[in-house]
């Protein structure tokens, strides 16, 4: 049986788990307050791994990795840019910064003597 959102109340079931193991384990972080930094860290990943794992067993969770794997497969296809062309437009970047800081406070020393000195008639 399922819903309008095509999820099943299995489904949905499992959800909530995964996100109830989750929480488990960031309580016991917190519940484990006295206990040694590598126990209270290793209850965190242990809720979070295990929330992982019910999660992957409901629908929902195969429609994912099925996306997280067909989007790994098309970052492998991005033509990254070369290190000199990182550089060049880095500097780019900084330079039209630069140039838009030195207008802005041109134009505010204009407005500020447009309106203090000719307006206000500040001595």
């Amino acid at each position: 049986m399922t819903t309008e959102t095509g999820t099943s109340i299995v489904d949905k079931v499992k959800l909530t788990l995964a996100i109830a193991l989750v929480g488990a384990g960031i309580w016991a972080y917190y519940w484990l307050s006295e206990s040694a930094l590598v126990l209270r860290l290793l209850a965190v990943v242990a809720g979070i791994a295990a929330g992982a794992a019910v999660a992957w067993l409901s629908e929902p969770g195969r429609q994912f990795m099925i996306f997280a794997l067909e989007s790994w497969a098309e970052v492998k296809k991005v033509v990254w840019p070369t290190r000199k062309e990182t550089i060049q437009t880095t500097a780019a970047v900084f330079a039209f910064v630069i140039a838009m800081a030195v207008f802005l406070w041109i134009t505010d020393k204009i407005l500020e003597w447009g309106v203090y000195d000719l307006l206000l008639k500040r001595t």
